[in-house]
């Protein structure tokens, strides 16, 4: 018998993910971050979006691209805003194209807690890199998720890229 090795996966399972700075949104935990942050897989902080790695992926390199500022709805957004998040969720994908090759991508948002919103009341996008052939049978048969590369390392392959992102 062989060995799947998931370690980051008992913080979810226990709980301990959503203890967020005494339960804050992981997107507004510190308002006034600047920069990358690896402890929170901050990848980006603009002054109207943040990008992020998201901590339960579907595949390496899914990150998370969200306004700086709390609101649950696109209709909320100003135009400044909605331009603004648009730009990095292209950048992100740019990014990813240049230096992960993708084949294509997955990109969208879950509005609402039965459209699957994770975070219901912070309006996120999801930008997913995806290769041919990385749907496998371990999902289908096991519900498990093979993600080839490392939270961390993902991380560290994308942060330079985005430090060049204008502020």
């Amino acid at each position: 018998m062989k060995n799947l090795w998931a370690p980051w996966r008992m913080t979810y399972i226990t709980g301990a993910d959503k203890q967020v700075a005494s339960g804050d949104c992981i997107f507004c935990a510190d308002k006034n971050h600047e920069g990358p942050d690896k402890t929170r897989l901050i990848l980006y902080a603009g002054r109207l979006s943040i990008a992020m790695m998201n901590r339960y992926p579907y595949t390496n390199g899914h990150l998370l691209a969200a306004p700086r500022r709390h609101v649950p709805e696109l209709s909320d957004l100003s135009e400044e805003e909605m331009s603004d998040l648009l730009g990095l969720v292209r950048s992100s994908i740019d990014i990813m194209r240049q230096n992960m090759s993708p084949d294509g991508f997955n990109v969208g948002l879950n509005l609402g807690r039965v459209a699957g919103a994770g975070v219901k009341d912070h309006l996120h996008f999801h930008v997913v890199p995806r290769w041919n052939g990385d749907t496998n049978f371990m999902t289908v048969f096991a519900d498990v998720r093979v993600i080839p590369e490392h939270l961390e390392a993902s991380f560290d392959r994308l942060v330079k890229y985005f430090s060049e992102l204008p502020k």
